[in-house]
């Protein structure tokens, strides 16, 4: 099973080259038409700005995946393991409601995005905001399982200093792992 995830995470990070190389290459093209020839396409400055969307916040759930977010590590890392683990514990549960929130908002959102047409591409608005699908329901199951993990105590040395910051090398959370 986890090697499934893991390729379905490489398939995102792959997916968030391909998004971030669309965009610099529609940028760049569309300013080199603009200046160097007077003319441009108008679909891609849209279609940058929704590969802006879909890369942020399919980097989020990878980065959250990753322990990549911000966090204030120098509460717990005065901490020891028991505290750490209720840290952990908390913070997953505040951001599995928020991720939670998050889908439903955007499922609630749903009906007048998808009403909405873009103004260039003609394309529904749904497909651009309803990214919040997929991070929101991403971050949840990530929040939910760590949850279920730290609270049955399946929490490993190396993703507790991953969470607390000391150990910032994905590669080495995976050799430990």
């Amino acid at each position: 099973m986890t090697k499934i995830v893991d390729l379905f995470y490489k398939c995102l990070e792959l997916l968030l080259i391909l998004l971030l190389s669309g965009m610099a290459l529609m940028v760049f093209v569309n300013v080199l038409l603009r200046y160097g020839f007077n003319s441009g396409l108008t679909v891609s400055d849209e279609m940058a700005r929704y590969f802006f969307v879909w890369l942020t916040f399919i980097g989020a759930v990878v980065g959250f995946r990753e322990y990549g977010h911000l966090g204030v590590e120098t509460m717990v890392g005065l901490l020891g393991r028991r505290g750490r683990l209720v840290c952990m514990a908390l913070s997953n549960l505040v951001i599995l409601g928020v991720s939670l929130l998050f889908f439903w908002g955007t499922w609630k959102q749903l009906p007048i995005n998808a009403s909405m047409k873009a103004p260039v591409t003609g394309l529904s608005m749904g497909w651009v905001y309803g990214i919040g699908f997929f991070t929101g329901g991403g971050c949840a199951l990530i929040a939910l399982e760590r949850l279920v993990r730290s609270v049955t105590g399946r929490i490993t040395d190396a993703e507790i200093a991953a969470f607390a910051g000391e150990d910032q090398s994905i590669e080495k959370l995976a050799e430990r792992v």
